[in-house]
């Protein structure tokens, strides 16, 4: 996991059950495997877009800053998707593993599925 997700665990995990197996659920080879089960079709094995847009620019297109608060959502949300009349399916009525609670702003903790972590940082290792 990359040094810019603070993840705020000690409380949630201890609630949860949860086992130190949540690395391997938040690692990069698993967002490559749910990228490749789940997105690939759409934005092409090498993530650079065949009928979806071209996802390794997303850092380009942002200023040269991982848009990940921005991705999550547009993964996650209906809300993003109904707005944008995208086709994109909505992975957040899916199992997307553990909730994982992140602090996406100081001192603000939101708990973000497993799965998603996972296939961001697997996002960012793909920029370019």
């Amino acid at each position: 996991m990359k040094p810019s997700h603070t993840i705020v665990l000690f409380a949630t995990l201890l609630a949860m059950g949860c086992t130190p197996s949540l690395d391997d659920q938040v690692s990069v080879s698993r967002g490559a495997d749910f990228f490749a089960e789940n997105c690939a079709a759409c934005h092409g094995t090498n993530a650079r877009g065949d009928i979806g847009p071209d996802l390794t620019l997303l850092s380009r297109n942002n200023g040269g800053t991982f848009p990940e608060i921005q991705t999550l959502a547009t993964i996650y949300g209906p809300a993003y998707h109904q707005s944008r009349g995208t086709i994109m399916p909505e992975f957040g009525a899916d199992d997307l593993g553990p909730l994982v609670v992140v602090e996406v702003e100081e001192g603000v903790g939101t708990p973000i599925p497993a799965d998603l972590i996972a296939l961001s940082e697997y996002l960012q290792t793909l920029q370019r």
